[in-house]
This record gives structure tokens, C-alpha cells and sequence, in this order.
């Protein structure tokens, strides 16, 4: 995901008594099967463990197999239940999110989809994104891509698929408890570019396309308009909506009739359909019924589970390829599985183990961030991540914005605070007062709008949001 042309193109060595494994037969008229559908989840779900490093480890450099914590739980496998020779203290949760909390991730000069995908992906393994650890908060480090001049996007806004993700993991990675986690303006505002941004014929690519007519009217990509049409109803859009049923129609338009495949602009291939898939399960469409049965009685969950290797249960990339493809094994099952772009995480079955994980407190004296949005009521959003070092377990909501003024990135989200000090209601921020029954509330984590006060206590992860208003 996030990735370029180019890598779809990686695959994984397979040793050759697995690649001489048959693949799977289908009837020659008819849907998949709930019983094919199942044996497909589970021998997908046996490949995408063969991925795991000896000490744990799904990571790395280049294309990074952690997707594969998508796929998982998808399929109902808790990411925590993945270990390697029955090793526990290895399970992939538990080293991932120790690689999540290295100072030294992602790399040395991150992009915001390297924040998104860790944020995805930590979400569908049971690590509470904005909690990682005393240090890392994932959703902060969201926050800090907002384009001011461009408000809506997150990253540069000719890479249009940072957008797009950053829709996904904010409105995707809900609470622990399932609430949305960011306030409605900020969502509201990403729609509105995802929006500007589709084709006129109904699709999307990685590139941007608002107010450019020549991009506006070129094709668009199965992928991105799987990816985009996810992230329109991750963040509360119906799928009655002309936006959806137009990106729902494009897909539609590609179908491979004698294969139920998609054809993309990269060719008949499994994560082409995986990502298009994705984007359907998101929004509530059944990929093997309708529109998306063809006339010759082929779907695409058909197509998919045709290009698995089984018992291996690795997918290959294209129908011509003679191994499996690890990346398109993980695009593959997570859609064959349901699953849009990233899932909530399943109970896990190893005894003791929870179904979440995350930082409780604050660690005085251990750098970290916070996620914040200021909205003045007026339509001027400002959206960023809030650097400061806690003195305590603990912090007040007169210290954050404090902070804000000086150590905000994007800068200028809070310019003053009115009080500056003490425990008070605060009054004035950027310079607007409260006024009558519009006065400053302040939301933590989706809860509801209540006054802002300088004493409010705000705990390790908070999702913070101002809002001037009655």
C-alpha cells in the first residue's frame, strides 16, 4: 500500500515444493463458495505466517510485509497469536511494536504514508495507534503533515494517495472502545479534497487531479479508487452516495468477464483486484453478486482465489507467474477475507494475551507528542502534532496549547492563549474570545464538546479538539 508503480512487481522466493502445489480449481459457472472461501482464508492465513522472521518480525526495509497484520485480522487472526516456533515472547505484536517505538523508525527522512501504514497496520495488531509508547504516537505524527495552504491534505498534495490514507488510518484506527477519533471538521475537510480529486470517470489515481481538467478527464486506477472509495465511507460517507456509486460504476466498467478480474492500468493482476476489492468490502457492496457477477458467472473474489497457490496458500501476482507474490498474498486474502484496509483487532486465543495493548501514561521527562485540531467555527482549521516533554504521568490542557505556540508542527496552530497560566476557563485562543454562548470547548478521543478549561487533564494518546462555538 502507498507504494509505487514499480513494486507491485517484488515478489517472494518460493521454495519449489511449495510453487509445484497445485492451483485451486473453481467451478466453471458460479460464485465462490462460503466452504472455497474458507479454505482460502486458511491456507492464506498459513502462507502469510511462513512470512515471519525467526526473532518475531514482519518489518523491514523496501516493501514491508507488516500489511501482513491487516490480513490477519481480517481473517480473525489476532496478530499477538502469530509467533514463530512456538515461541510467544516473539509474537508479532509484541516485536512490532517495539520496532514502532525506535526513535529510529521509519527512516531517516519519513513520509507521512510510512506514519499512515503504521498506523493501519499497529490498529489491526491491537497496539493502540496514538499509544505506541511514551514516545510514539502515530497519530500526532498524522497530524504534522497537514498542509496548511492546502487545507484537507497530509503530505505533499501531488501525492495524492497521503490524502487518501491519512483518511483511512484517522477515520480507520477508531478508540479502543470504537468511537471516531478525530472530530468531524477535520474529517469533513479530507472528504472534501478525496472528493475534488475523482476522475470524471468515477476513479481516482495516486496523483492529483483537483483543478487539473487533463488529469480530471485521464483514467483512473483500480487501486486508488479502491483505496479512495474506503476511505469515503471509513469516514462516514453512505454508499447510496453519488461520489461511492460513481467510483462502485467505475470498478464495475473493468471487470474481465471470462475472469472476474479488474483490468488496471497495470494489467490483469491480484493486487490490482485485492485493493479494488478492498474498496467494496469498505463500502458495504458485495464483490460476488450485482454488478460484480459477470456473464459469464465470474467474480472477482473468483479471480483471486483462481491465482491461489493451495495448500500453500500464497496468491500469485499475475495469472502468468509461476511463484507467489508475498505483497499480493497480503492484498489478496485481506479482501477475499472481507476486510476494507485495515480491522479491528480479533480476541486473541493465547492465554493472558489482550486484545489491546498501548502506553497508560505519560513518562515525565521522555519527549512526546500529541494530536491536536483548532477550529474557530469560522471554517479556518488548524490541524497539528504538539512536541513536549511531561514533568509528570500526566499533563493539563494549559500546558499542550502552551506548548503549541512554540514546538507545533505544522507551526501557528495556537498563536496565544488567554489565560496564559493557571487552572482557568480559557477565554481567548488565535485571538478569538468567547462570546456569549460561542465560547471554547474542548473534545478528547471523539467524547463530546464540553468547556475548555486550562486544568482539564490530558493523558498520554489524547486526540485533542478545540472548537469555538455554542
Amino acid at each position: 500500500m502507498s507504494r509505487t508503480r514499480t513494486s507491485r512487481r517484488l515478489t517472494l522466493a518460493m521454495p519449489a515444493a511449495l510453487g509445484a502445489l497445485a492451483l485451486t480449481t473453481l467451478p466453471a459457472f458460479a460464485t465462490s463458495s462460503p466452504a472455497q472461501i474458507a479454505t482460502s482464508k486458511t491456507n492464506g492465513v498459513t502462507y502469510l505466517k511462513s512470512l515471519q522472521a525467526a526473532d518475531g518480525s514482519y518489518a523491514g526495509s523496501g516493501l514491508s510485509n507488516e500489511w501482513a497484520f491487516s490480513a490477519f485480522a481480517a481473517t480473525g487472526t489476532a496478530v499477538v497469536d502469530v509467533y514463530p516456533g512456538g515461541d510467544t515472547t516473539k509474537n508479532a505484536r509484541t516485536v512490532y511494536r517495539n520496532l514502532l517505538s525506535t526513535a529510529g523508525w521509519p527512516q531517516a527522512s519519513p513520509v507521512v504514508t510510512d506514519y499512515e501504514r503504521g498506523t493501519l497496520n499497529a490498529y489491526a495488531a491491537g497496539i493502540d495507534p496514538a499509544r505506541v509508547s511514551a514516545s510514539r504516537n502515530l497519530m500526532a505524527n498524522i497530524y504534522s503533515y497537514w498542509q496548511t495552504a492546502e487545507a484537507g491534505y497530509f503530505g505533499p498534495s501531488g501525492n495524492f494517495n497521503g490524502t487518501v490514507f491519512a483518511a483511512l488510518s484517522l477515520g480507520g484506527a477508531r478508540t479502543q472502545a470504537g468511537g471516531a477519533r478525530v472530530p468531524q471538521a477535520l474529517t469533513d475537510s479530507m472528504v472534501t479534497r478525496i472528493r475534488a480529486n475523482q476522475h470524471v470517470d468515477g476513479g481516482w489515481t495516486f496523483n492529483k487531479a483537483e483543478g487539473n481538467p487533463t488529469v480530471l478527464n485521464s483514467a483512473g486506477d483500480v487501486d486508488m479508487t479502491g483505496a479512495a472509495m474506503a476511505a469515503l465511507c471509513v469516514s462516514g460517507v453512505p454508499n447510496t452516495d453519488t461520489d461511492v456509486v460513481q467510483a462502485k460504476n467505475f470498478l464495475k466498467s473493468k471487470l474481465v468477464s471470462s475472469s472476474g478480474a479488474f483490468n488496471s492500468l497495470y494489467g490483469v493482476n491480484t493486487s490490482s483486484n485485492g485493493w479494488g476489492v478492498a474498496g467494496l468490502n469498505a463500502c458495504g457492496f458485495n464483490p460476488q453478486t450485482g454488478d460484480f457477477l459477470t456473464g459469464s458467472g465470474k467474480t472477482p473474489i473468483d479471480f483471486l482465489i483462481a491465482n491461489q497457490y493451495n495448500p500453500a496458500g500464497g496468491f500469485k501476482y499475475k495469472p502468468a507467474d509461476t511463484s507467489p507474490s508475498a505483497y499480493s498474498s497480503i492484498d489478496a486474502l485481506r479482501a477475499v477475507a472481507g476486510g476494507g484496509f485495515t480491522t479491528a483487532p480479533p480476541v486473541p486465543v493465547t492465554p493472558g494475551a489482550p486484545q489491546w495493548v498501548s502506553q497508560s501514561t505519560f513518562t515525565a521527562g521522555t519527549a512526546t507528542k500529541l494530536a491536536l485540531t483548532v477550529d474557530d467555527g469560522a471554517g479556518n482549521l488548524k490541524v497539528c502534532a504538539v512536541s513536549f516533554t511531561p514533568t509528570g504521568t500526566t499533563t493539563t490542557l494549559g500546558d499542550v496549547l502552551n506548548a503549541a505556540v512554540t514546538a507545533a508542527a505544522p507551526a501557528g496552530c495556537v498563536t496565544s492563549v488567554t489565560p496564559s497560566s493557571g487552572t482557568g476557563t480559557i477565554t481567548d485562543i488565535n485571538g478569538k474570545p468567547n462570546s456569549g454562548s460561542n465560547t471554547w470547548k474542548v473534545s478528547v478521543d471523539g467524547s463530546a464538546f464540553a468547556g475548555a478549561a486550562r486544568n482539564k487533564v490530558i493523558n498520554v494518546g489524547d486526540t485533542i479538539a478545540l472548537r469555538w462555538g455554542a
